[in-house]
């Protein structure tokens, strides 16, 4: 019995370092860089992500980071564009970015030429939204409008009595 007691203390003071050690995992230090630790151009350019940004893991914020990199080298409407795009990601739900993933993840998966199909349906449908362009302007000039001087004058033909023979 005492044997067993010993051995139940032992296996007990080995075993709960390791089961506290599972059960309390040490505090995970939050993924760099943190929000104050970008430039003022990084934070600047990833602003649409700021109230987000606590929220995104290492691998994340090191994309952004990368792209806000590059973002100087970018050509301004490229520029206009990301700026847009990261504005319309940071109103989505967590749902609707999890479900935009997915499907972008189920495009990828498809053949080139089946993406081609899915890309050129996609312009087919924007051209359809846009809304008709103006027609070009007649090249041939316009006729000018007659002068008084031009224009018979019916006042006068009627107020002239008919003369007599």
């Amino acid at each position: 019995m005492a044997k067993t007691l010993v051995a139940l203390i032992v296996w007990l003071s080995v075993a709960f370092p390791v089961i506290a050690a599972q059960s309390n995992p040490p505090p995970k230090k939050a993924p760099r860089p943190t929000w104050s630790e970008l430039t003022p151009v990084q934070q600047k350019i990833l602003a649409p992500l700021q109230a987000d940004w606590d929220s995104l893991d290492a691998t994340r914020r090191k994309k952004w980071v990368a792209i806000a990199n590059r973002y100087p080298t970018m050509k301004p409407q490229a520029q206009q564009r990301l700026q847009k795009r990261m504005t319309d990601w940071a109103k989505l739900t967590p749902a609707q970015r999890e479900a935009a993933r997915e499907r972008y993840r189920q495009i990828r998966k498809l053949s080139a030429q089946k993406r081609q199909e899915m890309r050129d349906q996609w312009q087919q449908y924007q051209d359809s939204l846009a809304p008709p362009a103006e027609a070009p302007p007649d090249p041939s000039p316009a006729p000018e409008p007659a002068t008084p001087s031009q224009e018979p004058s019916a006042t006068a033909a009627e107020s002239t009595p008919p003369t007599v023979q």
